[in-house]
């Protein structure tokens, strides 16, 4: 726990390849890294006064086993679980595991990609979801969590 914080505590979750943010397809992704996400993301629950801790993965184990570990100590959760989005039932399983608000996001409009990518393992046990507005979803989930858990 920060000190001078509230007891909530934020889980953001970034999945796979999201590490190459600023590198991979910036046509579809942007030009922002995931480090000056992370930034943004804390800087701004510092003055929702919420400790944030940022996790990414590209295996799927690491990520089921961090939600695991989240038991009981967070306040909400924002996830892209990224391509993980679309075929992880253990993800979705592990998630169901938490009683907080969880926000899905998605720098892209999934639904404008490839018909594969129309479908979300986890949209339906989400709070809600964010897709498409890039960068920008992120504040806007983290703005969202701390509104819920008000």
């Amino acid at each position: 726990m920060t000190i001078g914080y509230k007891h909530n505590k934020i889980l953001i979750i970034h999945g796979p390849n999201l590490n190459m943010l600023g590198k991979r397809e910036p046509e579809i992704y942007g030009s922002t890294t995931l480090d000056e996400i992370n930034k943004s993301l804390e800087d701004l629950g510092s003055k929702l006064s919420l400790a944030i801790e940022t996790f990414q993965s590209n295996h799927e184990g690491e990520i089921v086993e961090k939600i695991q570990q989240a038991m009981g100590t967070i306040n909400g959760v924002v996830i892209n679980p990224a391509a993980y989005t679309h075929t992880s039932v253990a993800i979705r399983d592990a998630l169901l595991l938490l009683d907080v608000p969880i926000i899905e996001i998605h720098l892209s409009n999934i639904y404008k990609r490839e018909p594969f990518r129309h479908k979300s393992m986890v949209a339906d046990i989400a709070t809600a979801q964010i897709s498409g507005l890039g960068v920008i979803g992120y504040s806007l989930a983290l703005k969202g969590i701390a509104s819920l858990i008000e």
